[in-house]
């Protein structure tokens, strides 16, 4: 697909009606991704090196469940505490991986299918006082920001799940179903947060069905590249250079 010509606004972050139907929408096409999958795709490596694709949708899984739990999440959390060293993140998603190493990928995927509309209802129903006062310490290279949980709710918990799918295709070499309303949507949210973290002047065309163009200021660095490579770049899978080492949270 071409480039999109038509250029859009830098976008305010989701909000939390809008996020709840990105999640549904995620959770969905994930549950379906999984379902094309060959036996020997599960076994491929991934560009997150401890796992192969079958660890990677377990993760998926684990934190679908810890979302649908706050008993779950609560068990992940102390899971993750005992392992030494690391950031918080890496060792609860090891932790996840360890505890679901025996699940075949029939049983991981309706695993996901069916703990993922009480996830996102358990996120829907998270009160707006808790979403907008709790405030939870990060990892590196966020280590100095203090994220609000409905940030974690509303955005980073869908975003992971996005990633995880485009980390999955490209593993496989499967097609990623998208759709400008919903992959594009998720792209320009990640556009604008990029945009607000590097605070300078740019244009930016991303090309293919999640793409745009957008532009802030009038005498910045022009980038052009593949709406994908883009969150690929700024989602720390890839080296980059000038405003794309601007780090966008997955």
């Amino acid at each position: 697909m071409e480039a999109a010509t038509v250029e859009k606004t830098i976008s305010q972050p989701l909000g939390h009606k809008e996020a709840m139907g990105l999640a549904a929408t995620e959770f969905a096409r994930m549950v379906e991704h999984l379902r094309t999958l060959s036996s020997e795709d599960w076994r491929q490596p991934t560009v997150c090196t401890l796992w192969d694709v079958r660890a990677m949708a377990s993760h998926v899984l684990g934190m679908a469940e810890g979302q649908a739990s706050m008993r779950q999440f609560a068990h992940d959390f102390r899971a993750a505490s005992k392992r030494s060293g690391g950031k918080m993140i890496d060792a609860m998603t090891a932790a996840q991986v360890a505890e679901r190493a025996s699940m075949t990928p029939e049983a991981i995927i309706s695993g996901l299918a069916a703990v993922a509309h009480k996830a996102v209802k358990a996120r829907r129903r998270t009160p707006a006082i808790v979403r907008h006062t709790v405030r939870m310490k990060q990892d590196p290279p966020f280590d100095a920001e203090r994220w609000q949980f409905g940030y974690l709710v509303d955005t980073i918990f869908t975003r992971d799940t996005w990633m995880h799918r485009l980390d999955i295709s490209r593993a496989t070499g499967t097609s990623m179903v998208l759709t400008g309303a919903h992959d594009g949507r998720l792209v320009a949210d990640v556009v604008g947060e990029w945009g607000r973290r590097h605070g300078r002047a740019f244009s930016l065309t991303l090309t293919g069905t999640a793409g745009g163009y957008w532009q802030v200021g009038d005498e910045g660095d022009h980038l052009e590249l593949d709406a994908l490579d883009f969150c690929w770049t700024v989602g720390s899978r890839q080296p980059s250079t000038g405003l794309l080492t601007t780090e966008v949270p997955f």
